[in-house]
């Protein structure tokens, strides 16, 4: 993980993806680094090159907004990444952790994705794992080695590219989801557990997550191939959960008048008479697949 020097981390991560001709930089010679050099990084951000070697060496840790600003441009980061890029820079004063509770969806909420028997929808938490879902959202995701699982259903399940015809943007994309999920709390214990798993396990997980990439999951139009009903493409909303910081709702729809509209319902009607076990939030977290 990345505790000892969070921000260092962060920026040889970055510059390390920059290709000198995404920053109108001509290549000269042979190149030993990949990516941009440290120098080349400072005279983009306008910062003396001393100064941004101390700050990935983690020899200086509190670059001022400006020079955040400045670096974000000089790496090329998107929205999600410079906002993080801010919280490494300022980050928020210490507070003790509090202790691990299981992560609970409220049935106010779960009465209101049954009441969708024809959107499949999902909960995800703080790291991507699925809280509940309704009873579409499950078939959506059911059938698979590692169903009630996102990240293993994405980099362990033997029939994860099967599922996912554009396999490879969406494990960078679940990866991103996850390390803006998680935000710069690299103590927290439920990540550590699954970055560590997902790092033994899959070297493409492995690195992915040294990359560094940041993007919270908004909306998205995502192919799946089905077991049931064939290849389906759906747009999904996620909507950040105001009573419960940290959970994410999951909405996803076809294109009206689409086949894949006629294939989501064709899977309403193929397990509208399964009958499931009620969620009970207070008592058990129900992990399933998502996005």
């Amino acid at each position: 993980m990345d505790s000892e020097n969070p921000l260092g981390r962060f920026l040889r991560a970055r510059r390390e993806q920059v290709r000198p001709e995404d920053v109108d930089i001509l290549p000269a010679g042979r190149r030993r680094v990949a990516g941009l050099r440290r120098e080349e990084v400072a005279l983009l951000a306008g910062v003396s090159t001393d100064y941004y070697i101390r700050l990935e060496q983690g020899r200086e840790r509190h670059p001022s907004a400006q020079v955040v600003e400045a670096l974000a441009r000089a790496l090329v980061l998107e929205e999600d990444a410079v906002a993080h890029l801010h919280r490494l820079a300022r980050p928020a004063p210490g507070r003790r952790r509090p202790a691990a509770r299981r992560e609970r969806v409220s049935p106010t909420l779960l009465r209101m994705m049954e009441g969708w028997p024809r959107t499949p929808a999902v909960v995800l938490g703080r790291c991507l794992t699925v809280l509940a879902h309704n009873t579409l959202g499950r078939a959506l995701f059911d059938g698979h080695t590692h169903s009630r699982d996102l990240m293993r259903l994405v980099f362990l399940d033997p029939d994860a590219r099967e599922f996912y015809p554009d396999w490879e943007r969406v494990a960078v994309n679940t990866v991103a989801g996850l390390r803006a999920a998680a935000g710069i709390d690299a103590e927290d214990p439920e990540l550590i557990a699954v970055v560590g798993e997902l790092s033994l396990k899959s070297e493409t997980f492995r690195r992915l997550w040294a990359r560094h990439d940041i993007r919270q999951k908004t909306h998205e139009t995502k192919r799946f191939r089905h077991r049931l009903v064939g290849e389906l493409t759906l747009e999904y909303e996620a909507l950040t959960v105001n009573s419960a910081p940290g959970q994410q709702l999951i909405v996803y729809q076809a294109e009206p008048g689409s086949p894949s509209e006629q294939a989501l319902a064709l899977l309403g009607s193929l397990t509208a008479d399964v009958v499931e076990a009620p969620h009970d939030p207070m008592s058990t977290t129900t992990k399933d697949s998502s996005a």
